[in-house]
């Protein structure tokens, strides 16, 4: 055998990577298993695409891209570094965090940005990378609207407001933002996504002004000028965020769009810049690509005086979205929740099982249509205090270690996904991501838990679990 034989490197990138002898994540084909193949771990084909298991990586955002120079929003080797690690550790699909579609639209200057060409290659580079260990490659496209031009969290938290870190600090001229170009649906200081004056020094958010129509018009062409730039960088699977009070979702709530025109007003009105965007999207991607996308379900405002007086998004408008969305070609609906207000009634970081009951909710509701829209929960695998409280006491039963937690997280995932008792599973996929922060190898560790043989890299073989 000659010795190019002996380690084969994937084909078709500039540099070597070792091709695996099996896909990492996903059960040995052919293989005698000592438990039945859990839905977690069996591929999921959504339209041209195979995912390899149903365990995703939520977009997170790093912060970690230049400000200024001719390198502005663009991908690094810290992408590489992290987003890779989580394919290569078995992740069915890594998806690269909240990238603006306008310069403006970014939620820090250290946000990554695709509204030119430039920022093509290095996108590129990540997502082969990504690929290149058997995962699928998706992107966020996103615009902050209100709460864009604010600082690094990091920076935030070095900030005091009356003993208390602050949640957030505006980027200012001098750190590369944008205080005079921060839009939204609605304009003026009373707009803020905090809500406090100008002069209010423990104010963390710029006013923003009001997008006319030409201005929409213009973002729903860079949406999709953004959509066939990923294309080009061969990233396999889109989203589009219309969550956590940016731009789509400040559009999409009475409680931040009082517009007057036909942007505002009805719901027809208020989910029409979402319909633009996403038609506009699917006409210059190719058929086989997924398209997805997220929502925060509800503003969790309803019990609020702003939300009594003025309406919500909520869980009823977001079934009512969900039905006209395979109409519009999304192939996947992101369930998660809250963002759009200071005064929501729910910390959205702290939803324990809330998101994955409205997911099942709305994916109930769509098979008695029969529509077909695959559902992802998110938010539900993060931490062990929310695993607590979505599966028994006792952990899980093929746990052979210690660590409960991880059993009683892998048991989680399981449920999620899982029909049993005649019971259809809450979702198809979830989407999971401070956790993968935490243990990069978190499938592999999850598939131990539950008992199953999957592939290992390559690289990581001769410290691969022991079989059970």
């Amino acid at each position: 055998m000659a010795p190019q034989d002996l380690n084969r490197g994937v084909p078709g990138l500039e540099y070597f990577t070792p091709k695996h002898n099996a896909n990492p994540g996903a059960p040995f084909p052919n293989a005698q298993q000592n438990v039945p193949t859990p839905t977690l771990f069996k591929p999921l084909t959504i339209r041209g695409t195979t995912l390899r298991n149903r365990i995703l990586v939520a977009p997170m955002c790093q912060y970690s891209t230049a400000h200024e120079g001719p390198t502005t929003g663009a991908l690094t080797d810290y992408h590489i570094a992290t987003l890779g690690h989580y394919a290569l550790k078995g992740a069915g699909l890594v998806f690269i965090e909240a990238t603006g579609v306008q310069a403006n639209g970014r939620i820090s200057p250290n946000c990554p940005g695709l509204w030119t060409d430039a920022q093509i290659p290095a996108l590129r580079r990540v997502s082969d990378f990504i690929r290149s260990q058997g995962a699928q490659s998706g992107i966020q496209l996103a615009h902050a609207g209100r709460k864009a031009s604010t600082c690094a969290p990091w920076i935030a938290g070095e900030k005091t407001e009356g003993g208390k870190k602050k949640v957030s600090v505006k980027a200012g001229v001098d750190v590369g933002g944008w205080p005079d170009n921060v839009v939204g649906p609605m304009g003026g200081q009373e707009w803020a996504w905090d809500e406090k004056a100008a002069d209010d020094e423990s104010g963390g958010y710029w006013a923003p002004r009001a997008l006319s129509t030409k201005d929409i018009e213009e973002l729903v062409l860079d949406w999709a000028n953004a959509a066939q730039r990923a294309v080009k960088a061969g990233i396999d699977v889109i989203e589009i965020h219309g969550a956590h009070g940016y731009l789509i979702h400040q559009f999409l709530s009475p409680v931040t769009n009082q517009r007057t025109d036909k942007y505002g007003g009805s719901f027809e009105n208020r989910t029409r810049l979402l319909i633009e965007i996403t038609e506009a999207i699917r006409k210059v991607i190719p058929d086989t690509m997924p398209l997805y996308l997220r929502i925060s379900s509800t503003d969790w405002m309803e019990e609020t005086e702003k939300g009594k007086s003025l309406g919500s998004w909520d869980v009823e408008s977001s079934l009512r979205l969900a039905k006209l969305l395979p109409g519009l070609g999304v192939d996947l609906l992101d369930v998660s929740s809250g963002g759009n207000h200071p005064e929501q009634r729910i910390n959205m970081f702290d939803s324990k099982d809330y998101q994955i009951r409205i997911a099942s909710q709305i994916r109930r509701e769509l098979k008695k249509e029969n529509l077909s829209l695959f559902i992802g929960a998110v938010g539900l695998i993060t931490e062990a205090e929310q695993a607590r409280n979505i599966v028994e006491e006792g952990g899980a039963a093929n746990a052979k270690t210690g660590d409960t937690e991880i059993a009683k997280e892998a048991e989680a995932a399981v449920k999620v996904t899982e029909a049993k008792d005649g019971n259809e599973p809450s979702a198809d996929v979830v989407l999971v991501a401070r956790q993968f922060m935490r243990e990069p190898e978190w499938v592999l560790k999850v598939a131990w838990q539950l008992g199953l043989d999957v592939a290992w890299p390559n690289q990581f073989l001769r410290i691969r679990f022991p079989k059970l």
